[in-house]
């Protein structure tokens, strides 16, 4: 008990700190908005954006699309670039990922390992990156907003969606998890998802309308799916 009274002030000076940083956080997330060629200069795309729900094969797509097209993919490498600017492992950076925030992290995340990078400096570094790949174009991007970011004019942005049953037996056969683990991490990384573009890029990422595509895989298959995205692609 002694010990946690010595600890409080500490915390709540943590909490209190942070608590004063949200208000500028409000300001700072507005600043996530879709790129305008025109202001900075320069072309972007062509690219494709994939966004998904959790067991819909996105990334499987990507790399699919990859090795038809030659383009390169951005999936998990968006991470190791990031990571790199940020001269931290990439293991901190999937702490922030496209997973839900909890108040517990941001209270005292920071706090307690200043290894931790804040979400907010991570997709400020996640737009940077994705955009000086989008500008060398023929770039796909795998989730993470990305869609959200890039001007729509200039590529495909595809959204891959699945009944629920599809997915867990996908998630169970991808990570060898039972089907209640595997229906909770399907709901789990979903969720994050959701929470992460609305509220940094102030979307609901299963609005179709934002989607020049809205494929549901269960039905069209993967090579379907592939074969309707390379179809949709401008000439």
């Amino acid at each position: 008990m002694k010990e946690q009274v010595r600890e409080e002030p500490r915390i709540m000076a943590a909490a209190e700190k942070q608590m004063r940083s949200w208000a500028k956080q409000e300001e700072l997330s507005q600043t996530f908005h879709r790129v305008d060629p025109s202001q900075v200069g320069v072309q972007i795309g062509p690219y494709v954006a994939i966004s998904r729900q959790a067991g819909a094969g996105g990334s499987q797509l990507g790399q699919a699309l990859g090795e038809q097209l030659g383009w390169e993919v951005f999936d998990k490498s968006l991470l190791e670039q990031i990571a790199e600017r940020l001269h931290v492992p990439k293991r901190m950076l999937e702490l922030v990922d496209e997973t839900e925030s909890s108040w517990v992290y941001d209270v005292l995340g920071v706090w307690m390992d200043s290894e931790i990078i804040p979400h907010e400096k991570y997709v400020a570094h996640l737009c940077r990156v994705a955009l000086a790949a989008a500008r060398r174009g023929k770039a796909i991007f795998v989730g993470r907003g990305v869609s959200f970011l890039l001007p729509p004019q200039n590529g495909l942005t595809v959204r891959l969606i699945a009944p629920i049953g599809y997915r867990v037996q996908r998630m169970r056969e991808l990570k060898g998890l039972s089907c209640s683990d595997a229906r909770a991490e399907v709901e789990r990384l979903d969720r994050g998802r959701r929470e992460f573009v609305q509220r940094y890029f102030h979307h609901d990422i299963d609005d179709p309308q934002l989607y020049d595509l809205v494929i549901n895989v269960a039905r069209m298959g993967p090579e379907r799916t592939l074969e309707t995205v390379l179809a949709a692609m401008p000439h």
